[in-house]
């Protein structure tokens, strides 16, 4: 027992937390995140039925433009360990990935499923996945030792301070440049206070989302510089009826986005959320006289430099198509 409120706080999300991963990990839950598929069909790659049932993300964070250079993905929250085969599939060499997680019965289940997938894939090699112990708040790895960070619905369960504590981590490991793909729920308007204090609730990607701005501020405080928006849609529906702090239904949407660890931290993020700028003047038109807008041709912009341009009257500007390919031009 303690008499400290916030350490009393702090052990019971903790404690919520991992009695349902626990749960989930030894008999799948497929009620515990909404996601309509989320395993890359590739060649060779076997994927045991029971990794599948254990895909408890809301997207995919695995992108293969992403995993250039040598040095190790680290993987925050192994689940049944699907992204970390994907992404060893890549790797492919001993500690290539390595995967954290702080409950004992899900790193238990992930390495048995691991194992499976040895047996399934010629390719695949157990020592490939180091699976360790670990929280996002303290991830056990060296500054700027990994490449990419990734995760996959486990920080929306985390409140403000845990999530900003998980975020600094995530800029502390990766080198500059590294890149950190991430997926999770958010909502379009603030959820009411009494599902957030749920726990159990929170623990089950309900209720701790937080809304689209809220979310790419809390990246770009952390030091991550420029944001990829790679996808944007339908997640989850909240009704009154199941639950009853609720006034009127909530759809919760499903976010992927890649963030870019920089040099430095500009008073603005670079958002890119699959926007268009296009010249429709004579010839070519050089922003800052180096990036070169040839007449006709669209380029994916920022978002800030899209308000920039759509000002202008030899410019026309696309919407957001939550699709962006990587950071644009400019």
């Amino acid at each position: 027992m303690t008499d400290d409120p916030l350490a009393a706080e702090v052990a019971a999300r903790r404690g919520a937390l991992h009695d349902v991963y626990a749960q989930a990990a030894l008999e799948p839950d497929t009620s515990l995140c909404c996601v309509d598929g989320g395993a890359w069909t590739l060649p060779d790659l076997v994927i045991p039925p029971r990794m599948l049932e254990m895909n408890y993300g809301c997207g995919s964070t695995v992108h293969p433009t992403d995993l250039t250079g040598s040095r190790p993905i680290l993987y925050v929250g192994v689940g049944g360990g699907l992204e970390a085969l994907q992404f060893a599939y890549f790797r492919r060499r001993p500690g290539g990935v390595i995967a954290v997680d702080p409950v004992a019965e899900m790193r238990d289940a992930a390495q048995a499923n691991l194992i499976e997938a040895e047996r399934l894939n010629p390719w695949f090699r157990r020592d490939f996945v180091q699976i360790v112990d670990g929280r996002a708040e303290e991830l056990p790895v060296d500054a700027g030792s990994v490449e990419v960070v990734a995760q996959n619905c486990l920080f929306n369960v985390f409140v403000a301070g845990d999530l900003a504590k998980a975020l600094s981590e995530v800029v502390r490991v990766l080198k500059v440049g590294g890149r950190f793909s991430t997926s999770d729920p958010i909502t379009p308007r603030p959820i009411p206070q009494a599902l957030r204090d749920d726990n159990t609730l929170r623990a089950r990607c309900v209720s701790g989302c937080v809304t689209y701005d809220e979310y790419l501020a809390a990246l770009h405080r952390a030091g991550l510089q420029q944001l990829v928006v790679r996808a944007r849609r339908p997640y989850r529906l909240l009704t009154p009826a199941e639950f009853k702090a609720l006034d009127r239904e909530l759809m919760l949407e499903s976010l992927e986005l890649l963030a870019i660890k920089g040099p430095r931290v500009e008073a603005a993020p670079d958002v890119y959320t699959g926007r268009c700028a296009t010249f429709v003047g004579k010839g070519t038109w050089y922003r800052d006289d180096k990036f070169p807008f040839q007449s006709g041709t669209p380029m994916q912009v920022s978002d800030r430099v899209a308000a920039e341009l759509g000002a202008r009257p030899d410019f026309r500007v696309s919407a957001p198509t939550w699709h962006a390919r990587g950071p644009g031009c400019c």
